[in-house]
C-alpha cells in the first residue's frame, strides 16, 4: 500500500478504533449484537476499499468503492443506534462519527471524480 493513500490510511485507522470500541462494548458494556453489526461493517469498508487497489477495470474499482461506501453508510446507521440506545456517550459517538463521516466523503469525492474521467 502506498504511503500517500489517503482513502486506505482513513480506512484501516477507523478498522482499529471500530476493533476497540466492540471489545469495549463486549467486555464493560456486555453489548453482543450491535457491537457485533458495526464491527462487520466498520471493518469491512477498508476490505473493500483495499481490494479497489487490485480492480481489474475503471469499473470494477467504481463498484469495490461504491461497496465500501455502502459499508461506511451502515457503519454510520449502527453507531447511531449504539449512542441513541445509551452504549456509547455522545463524545464517543462525535469522535468516531466523525471519522466515518470522513471516510463517507472521501468515497464520494473518488468515486464522482473517477466517474467523471470515465465519461
Amino acid at each position: 500500500m502506498r504511503e500517500d493513500n489517503t482513502i486506505q490510511v482513513l480506512c484501516k485507522s477507523f478498522a482499529l478504533r471500530i476493533i476497540k470500541l466492540y471489545t469495549y462494548l463486549k467486555d464493560n458494556k456486555k453489548e453482543y449484537v450491535l457491537s457485533k453489526q458495526v464491527l462487520r461493517s466498520g471493518t469491512s469498508i477498508g476490505a473493500n476499499a483495499r481490494e479497489s487497489i487490485n480492480a481489474q477495470s475503471d469499473m470494477d474499482f467504481i463498484n469495490k468503492l461504491s461497496i465500501a461506501l455502502k459499508e461506511a453508510n451502515e457503519t454510520q446507521y449502527w453507531l447511531e443506534l449504539l449512542y441513541e440506545s445509551g452504549f456509547i456517550s455522545k463524545e464517543e459517538f462525535d469522535s468516531i462519527y466523525a471519522d466515518c463521516s470522513r471516510i463517507v466523503a472521501t468515497l464520494v469525492k473518488i468515486i464522482k471524480t473517477k466517474k467523471e474521467a470515465l465519461v
